[in-house]
């Protein structure tokens, strides 16, 4: 292969593009396995030709065009098929094709987003869909983001979208009186795609904040979606300084924030300011809003921790889960002193996560409990995937025993 177009270039642009394609096809044909399928097909074509003729001027539209083209020599094969084909003749003679119309591909996206994300799927099908036929992720990536084998993952696929097809599930954006309830699971699937890869695969990140600059882009007017993008983009910009050169993990607190991105940390307070000025904060805006107080911090301890604790108030009164709840905990004995924010923590049924744990070892090492806090980090320790975060916490009490 050529420096140019080798296997990595076409990955990129799989993984980029494969999403319009696959959007596009599904509304042409009315099928989300043949569109997949001959996707599929245009990129094992454009793995043999492009080394040697070179990528195209425009990847998208040449792998779209291509598999449009497969997808139809399929549908010959059958007096179906043949049927399709024919009609799809008369629509392009008409001017309705639009396979190569942005807006279009764009409203493409939308509908197999708000498809894949139908609430008559389970969140687990939801998010493997998403990542699958929007996010560009193979099969196996997929499986890997849930920590499943392969055969397993393409059996859950499967099935999904046999649901899609067996329920009827339509292609097209929900009516308006829907649209809020289902914009709202949308952001959610994106959410967790985001935090799939936060601790280590960055382009499940950047799959994530790209499909929610698709869906803020076109529903301009949710303003959660762009709270949500917002969020992402804040949060994106200080995933680099959670880690140090040798690998290890680093908290807020003592993160170089000379790593940050600034150009996404402006980008999030530019939409944080917009949407504060509409003044109808929804959840996703208000942990905008929480991100942007900790990015406007030249340091930690510059932090308006009052600030944070009135959002985290906002945010508990909508939202009033216990994680939630336990975030605002930290904001507390920021501003009031770690005792009453214990208290807080003591209350939460939250034995067996990560955090939880963690923070009340903060706590109760500030407060002089020593053992206890010791206690504390070792169960951390225990429930932590991230082999980084799992050695930090075990540091701590490390730390603790040579005082």
């Amino acid at each position: 292969m050529t420096a140019d177009v080798d296997a990595a270039a076409i990955g990129r642009v799989f993984r980029e593009e494969s999403g319009r394609s696959v959007a596009t096809l599904v509304r042409i044909f009315g099928s989300i396995d043949l569109a997949e399928d001959a996707v599929q097909e245009a990129f094992v074509i454009a793995s043999r030709k492009w080394p040697a003729d070179g990528m195209p001027p425009n990847p998208g539209g040449w792998i779209t065009t291509t598999a449009r083209n497969r997808a139809i020599d399929r549908l010959r094969r059958t007096a179906r098929g043949r049927e399709l084909v024919g009609e799809l003749a008369v629509l392009e003679q008409r001017g309705h094709d639009g396979a190569h119309d942005v807006g279009a591909v764009r409203d493409d996206q939308l509908r197999l987003l708000f498809t894949c994300c139908h609430p008559a799927l389970s969140v687990e099908a939801r998010i493997a869909l998403t990542l699958r036929l929007l996010g560009g992720l193979t099969t196996e990536a997929v499986a890997s983001a849930f920590l499943v084998a392969v055969p397993t993952m393409a059996q859950r696929l499967v099935r999904a979208k046999r649901k899609i097809t067996q329920a009827r599930i339509p292609f097209r954006v929900p009516d308006q009186q829907d649209l809020p309830e289902r914009v709202g699971a949308v952001l959610h699937v994106l959410y967790l795609v985001y935090n799939a890869g936060a601790d280590g695969d960055g382009e499940l990140c950047a799959d994530a904040i790209r499909l929610a600059r698709v869906l803020a882009e076109l529903l301009p007017d949710a303003r959660e979606a762009v709270g949500l993008l917002a969020l992402l983009l804040l949060t994106e910009a200080r995933r680099a300084a959670r880690y140090d050169a040798a690998g290890g993990f680093v908290v807020l607190r003592d993160q170089d924030r000379s790593r940050w991105d600034r150009a996404l940390v402006e980008e999030g307070h530019a939409l944080v300011r917009a949407l504060l000025r509409e003044n109808e904060p929804g959840p996703f805006q208000l942990q905008a809003a929480i991100a942007a107080v900790h990015t406007d911090a030249a340091t930690y301890a510059d932090t308006d921790w009052h600030q944070v604790l009135a959002l985290y108030d906002q945010l508990y009164a909508r939202q009033p889960t216990p994680v939630v709840a336990l975030n605002r905990a930290i904001a507390v004995g920021e501003v009031a002193g770690p005792g009453p924010a214990l208290s807080i923590v003591d209350r939460l049924d939250l034995d067996g996560y990560l955090p939880w744990h963690a923070s009340r070892a903060h706590l109760l090492r500030r407060l002089g409990r020593h053992r206890e806090a010791d206690q504390e980090f070792a169960r951390a320790a225990a429930l932590a995937t991230d082999p980084a975060q799992r050695a930090w916490l075990q540091q701590r009490i490390a730390e603790e025993s040579t005082v």
